[in-house]
């Protein structure tokens, strides 16, 4: 990924979860909140409802390849955890992809920024 590292101790993760905006879909919950650096960090999560280890493995390759598709429209400087529903299973990237496009990045400006961006 371009300018994304990756979220992996979960004192961070936990953080996210009370402090950080949330955009709920019926595929993935996201959420997002400013870090004030030139990068981003990125925290993908599939719990046990998700399915077994396939599904859930699964549900973070489908995340991940449609937010790397996406990561050039995404603001820098935040830190996004995206959580998989169980819906999640049953759709193609491509499916993902474009909400992520059309409405999720749209979403996550007016969430972290406000009205500056």
């Amino acid at each position: 990924m371009l300018y994304t590292n990756t979220i992996k101790n979960n004192k961070t993760f936990l953080f996210l979860y009370r402090k950080a905006k949330c955009i709920v879909s019926k595929n993935i919950v996201i959420y997002v909140k400013r870090n004030n650096r030139p990068y981003n960090n990125l925290g993908i999560t599939a719990g046990k409802k998700v399915g077994n280890a396939v599904a859930r493995n699964r549900a973070k390759r489908i995340i991940r390849q449609a937010y790397m598709e996406n990561e050039i429209n995404m603001p820098v400087g935040i830190d996004i955890v995206i959580v998989a529903r169980s819906s999640i299973c049953s759709i193609k990237s491509n499916v993902l992809s474009e909400y992520l496009e059309k409405k999720a990045v749209g979403e996550i400006k007016k969430a972290v920024f406000g009205d500056e961006k």
